[in-house]
């Protein structure tokens, strides 16, 4: 069961994560990403590239809106819908792990097309 303070500094590192991300700070984005995450991308521009190239709703939403934290695979798991810059609807699930010195990182990001049920016309 995470505590509220955890609640909020999850929030916060994918919140400040995604204001990189806007701003192209590669430094500053890959500083919130976990240390194995760090170890398999090497640099910031490498990170960035990845992101760029594979994560378009992450790095250029048009709306963020967050929910509610989940468990996956034994990891605390944010829950976010995104809109991409063409109007199409995701959830994110943001991986958490908690660090030695009590901060979290991004150990993983997944992201899932949202359908959306259209109404039948009679």
């Amino acid at each position: 069961m995470l505590s509220e303070i955890d609640r909020r500094a999850i929030r916060h590192v994918i919140g400040r994560q995604l204001e990189a991300f806007r701003r192209d700070d590669a430094d500053e984005a890959f500083a919130f990403a976990s240390p194995a995450i760090q170890a398999q991308f090497e640099s910031p521009t490498r990170f960035m590239a990845m992101v760029r190239s594979s994560y378009a709703p992450v790095y250029r939403p048009r709306s963020i809106l967050f929910q509610e934290i989940v468990a996956i695979e034994g990891y605390p798991a944010q829950k976010l819908a995104l809109m991409d810059a063409n109007g199409q609807l995701f959830t994110a699930f943001y991986l958490m792990e908690p660090q030695p010195n009590g901060r979290w990182r991004i150990q993983g990001c997944f992201l899932m097309p949202l359908e959306v049920m259209q109404a039948d016309e009679d």
